[in-house]
């Protein structure tokens, strides 16, 4: 009786939807493919398509810095004195960025917390529930409220950073209403290519976007704006600073 009922019970069904359809056994033939519903997102394998794009981007940038470093000679200072310290004494310019919020904060702050907090927050936002249907800011919801609820955001930062500081972070305070003002002008663009592209961001691009633009303000200013004593300085006006 028992090998009667364990027969009943199995049975071949056949489907066009593998996730529908409770497969047991799924046999694939060659390259043949089990019918899958991909009508939620375009996917791609990561190999060819992705790594093929790495490994050329990578060989296009090798090929620019080899005609770059053949045409144009290191920009070297003179050779280094241990008995002469140069002012100011600036970091390598991949952290300058991070120098220059020394500027602003105490080390633990500007060289560990907000650093802590930022690559955090870059592994986090990837697994919020809005980034799995990358959906627009303006979709399903009311432009107006939208707009407003930007403004505050963009209020609430700069109170933040404009009090938190010894000085007001300007080079954060500045690329964020850059960014919002991005963000809200979809509202009062005409309709047409550029706002049919800012209307398609979803917030996580936004977000990634926020920290790219401040990363690169912060790295530009300690570079080319910043003088002796770490003063303001104006690049092209040699000897005056602020």
């Amino acid at each position: 009786m028992a090998e009667s009922a364990r027969k009943q019970t199995t049975q071949l069904i056949q489907g066009d939807d593998a996730r529908h359809d409770p497969v047991r056994l799924l046999v694939v033939q060659e390259d043949a493919r089990p019918a899958i519903d991909l009508h939620d997102e375009d996917t791609v394998m990561t190999f060819p398509h992705l790594l093929v794009r790495e490994l050329i981007a990578l060989l296009a940038a090798s090929l620019v810095l080899v005609v770059v470093s053949l045409l144009f000679d290191a920009p070297l200072e003179e050779l280094a004195n241990p008995e002469v310290t140069p002012n100011p004494a600036k970091a390598p310019w991949y952290f300058l960025g991070l120098q220059e919020l020394l500027h602003y904060y105490p080390p633990l702050v500007s060289g560990v917390i907000l650093p802590g907090l930022v690559v955090a927050a870059l592994v986090v936002v990837p697994y919020f529930p809005i980034n799995l249907k990358r959906t627009s800011l303006f979709e399903g919801r009311e432009v107006g409220r939208v707009v407003a609820t930007l403004v505050a955001v963009g209020a609430g930062l700069t109170a933040l950073f404009y009090f938190t500081g010894a000085h007001p972070v300007w080079p954060i305070i500045g690329p964020t209403w850059f960014v919002i003002g991005l963000m809200a002008s979809p509202a009062a663009l005409p309709e047409g290519p550029g706002r049919r592209w800012l209307t398609t961001r979803s917030v996580p691009f936004w977000v990634f976007f926020w920290f790219l633009v401040v990363a690169v303000v912060l790295t530009v200013v300690g570079v080319f704006f910043r003088g002796p004593g770490w003063a303001f300085t104006l690049p092209w006006v040699e000897g005056i600073y602020y």
